[in-house]
């Protein structure tokens, strides 16, 4: 049996129903042109795909204004300086912690206006928060301050959850306006530094996590993301996410949406 057969047989049923998924892909952790970025976006022409890619503002090079002038690119922005701010014990989290919200939101208003002026058109208001954390008195700010969007990971009724006050498995209100549009599939593992999560498990929890939607654990609606972090991948990790991408891209219940797109479909919490 061939490791993507769960997968294909998922999609399947999908298929046979009428039904398909919209895809996107989201990289997270950009600062500069490096060689590992010139590898992602050729993966994203090869593939014909489009990305998202959120960057970081306060270490950000000039120079990567450049690198991500390229048709198919939309630029997010990752927080601030992607430092943690939690409190002695807690995970980590930089939009929240220890630190008054008021702070907080200066400081992401600031990134905006830079990644703004910087990038044009090609950016999205769009907040990825590091570690995919978020207080709730930050996130009900972010509409007043310009944002359109916030993109953390899993499904979208507990995905951002994390912040200061609340638990890792506490449903999250977004405020009215605010769409929110995550990731789903990492390719890496983290605990003790960052690793490919490997092949088989990744396959698995693609067709699990599919499957939950079509059979309605979890919004069947909710974009399927996948999450990439350029600048620490290895050789298994890229070669995955060739395979990857081809083996969707070619599946007729498959439809890859770039981020643009799917704010269009998006609901808000009214």
């Amino acid at each position: 049996m061939n490791a993507f057969d769960e997968l294909d047989q998922e999609l399947d049923r999908w298929a046979a129903a009428g039904r398909t998924v919209s895809i996107w892909w989201r990289d997270d952790d950009a600062v500069a042109p490096t060689a590992e970025l010139t590898r992602l976006i050729g993966a994203a022409r090869r593939n014909r795909l489009p990305i998202a890619i959120a960057a970081v503002p306060s270490p950000m090079e000039e120079a990567l204004v450049g690198a991500l002038a390229a048709p198919g690119i939309t630029v997010l922005q990752h927080g601030f300086a992607h430092k943690n701010h939690a409190g002695t014990g807690r995970r980590a989290v930089e939009c929240g912690g220890e630190r008054p919200v008021e702070t907080v939101i200066a400081e992401l208003s600031e990134g905006m206006r830079d990644l703004m002026r910087s990038f044009g058109a090609s950016f999205l208001p769009f907040l990825v928060p590091p570690w995919n954390r978020i207080d709730p008195r930050v996130a009900a700010m972010l509409p007043q301050q310009g944002y359109f969007g916030l993109s953390c990971f899993g499904p979208r009724a507990y995905g951002c959850t994390g912040g200061a006050g609340s638990t890792e498995d506490a449903p999250f209100f977004p405020p009215a306006r605010l769409a929110v549009i995550n990731a789903h599939l990492d390719l890496l593992t983290w605990k003790g530094g960052a690793a490919f999560a490997g092949r088989e498990k990744l396959i698995r929890l693609a067709a699990e996590r599919l499957a939950d939607r079509r059979e309605g654990r979890t919004d069947p609606d909710e974009p399927f993301g996948i999450l990439t972090h350029h600048r620490v991948h290895d050789e298994a990790t890229w070669s995955f996410l060739e395979e990857l991408l081809g083996r969707l891209g070619s599946h007729p219940a498959i439809r890859f949406q770039s981020i643009t797109a799917l704010l269009t479909q998006a609901p808000s919490a009214r």
